[in-house]
């Protein structure tokens, strides 16, 4: 069966074509048996939308992307990008492979004052206000309502309780906005909130584990919450809060992964009984085993966010691919090689406001963690214009004489294995997506039913 047969196939295998219903159906069955789920690609790198589209069409999935009020904002964000312009980016990725536009879930995260922190509260949350009503008129489905964070002339500690869910409540308000400025018939906006992970970009010590969230926490911010959005006439809106954010006891950091325990969520797990129209949503989950995420699907955690493994994979492909072009080249007169590695570096150094905050220790162990570490904070370097000319130097190598499959086994041995298979031709932008959805189609089989 050729790849455009599978991919027709798989499109007709998603229930209609709203996805945000889709989204809720979802849910409901996971609440009811504990098996189906999504994950939401929390990236805007190419490859990884690339790899994402393609596996999407491969699993007849609903595509399930979602941008950082750091990454995409009505002032660019760190990728350059508004949310219109993201929003027309993917779906024209998205056509081009075959994928209708109804099967594309764009969502929101951490949408709220985070990038105008340093800024007063009441500046910094009209700038959020501003961007969530922008990103639902953009087409944003899914909006993650998240004031938690301090403000300039908010106590260190942060907003108290009360005042982060009437901020989510203005936030929720801005977005309702947004959706009548909608034709007709579009679909209506499904809300997350709540936060209990690190903010934005991730954590930025190797500490101990984290505290699972309480389960009276639970009761309290939905009770606070609902309150919130009932004071400013919002409880058709409140119908729509699919999903509370909450910490599972899953993280990483530059070199650690906390792993999923069960035992230890089995309150946190126990305590949505009396919520039975919400599920959780777990951030930070890269790196976490198959079995874990599966579990944690069965557990009600059905909505599972994926970032920095996938830029990670993005990464270790690259690199591969760069040790590959120096065994090929290094003897051949008058070819340049790339250097990707060295160039990623020199940004990061030049630029240290991504990283500095995250990585502690030896400078030798500091600068291994700039390119190795878990937390994965060269992705935010990619863009450079430097390191993207090392990279078209890398591909415009490797196009120029086939990659001898014994240098495959050796750099890139699960790709080795699939062109040994006949899945997979040994083409350079073929093994970076490869190596990219190794990792989803982890979250892509958690997803799919749960733990037998």
């Amino acid at each position: 069966m050729t790849e455009k047969s599978v991919s027709s196939k798989a499109v007709e295998q998603v229930p209609g074509d709203d996805p945000a219903t889709w989204l809720r159906e979802v849910l409901r069955g996971n609440r009811q048996s504990g098996k189906g789920g999504t994950y939401a690609v929390c990236s805007a790198h190419p490859q990884v939308i690339e790899a994402s589209i393609r596996q999407s069409l491969e699993d007849g999935s609903v595509l399930h992307v979602e941008s950082t009020s750091s990454q995409v904002n009505q002032f660019g964000g760190y990728t350059g990008l508004t949310p219109n312009q993201f929003a027309q980016q993917l779906r024209s990725a998205a056509q081009s492979a075959g994928l209708p536009a109804g099967h594309i879930l764009l969502g929101g995260d951490h949408l709220g004052p985070f990038p105008w922190r340093r800024e007063a509260s009441s500046a910094a949350m009209e700038k959020a206000c501003e961007l969530v009503r922008s990103c639902v008129v953009a087409g944003y489905q899914k909006i993650h309502l998240d004031a938690s964070m301090a403000c300039a002339d908010d106590e260190k500690t942060g907003p108290a309780e009360q005042t982060v869910a009437d901020r989510a409540a203005n936030l929720c308000q801005a977005a309702e906005e947004g959706q009548r400025e909608l034709p007709a018939g579009s679909s209506q906006v499904v809300y997350v909130i709540g936060t209990e992970v690190p903010a934005p970009g991730g954590e930025s010590l190797d500490a101990q584990a984290p505290a699972v969230t309480k389960p009276e926490h639970v009761h309290r911010t939905l009770e606070i919450f609902q309150q919130a959005f009932a004071k400013q006439g919002l409880s058709s809106a409140w119908e729509r809060v699919i999903a509370l954010v909450v910490q599972p006891g899953v993280e990483f950091g530059a070199s650690v992964v906390f792993d999923y325990n069960p035992a230890r969520a089995r309150s946190l797990s126990d305590a949505l009984s009396g919520h039975p129209d919400v599920v959780y949503e777990a951030h930070s989950t890269d790196y976490q085993s198959p079995s874990a995420l599966a579990q944690m699907v069965k557990d009600h955690f059905a909505i599972l966010k994926v970032g920095p493994w996938l830029t990670f994979a993005f990464r270790e492909a690259v690199l591969a691919l760069g040790a590959i072009e120096r065994e090929l080249f290094r003897t051949k007169p008058g070819r340049g090689l790339s250097q990707v590695r060295e160039a990623l570096q020199a940004a990061m150094l030049r630029d240290p406001s991504q990283w500095q905050a995250y990585y502690r220790g030896e400078e030798e162990e500091i600068r291994r963690d700039l390119i190795y570490g878990y937390s994965d904070r060269c992705r935010y370097y990619w863009h450079d214009p430097p390191v993207q000319e090392e990279i078209a130097l890398l591909l415009d190598n490797l196009a120029r004489l086939p990659i001898p499959l014994t240098l495959l086994s050796q750099y890139l041995p699960a790709e080795y294995e699939a062109i040994r298979a006949g899945r997979l031709q040994a083409l350079p932008l073929n093994l970076i997506q490869e190596h990219i959805r190794r990792v989803l189609r982890v979250y892509a089989g958690a997803c799919a039913a749960g733990p037998t």
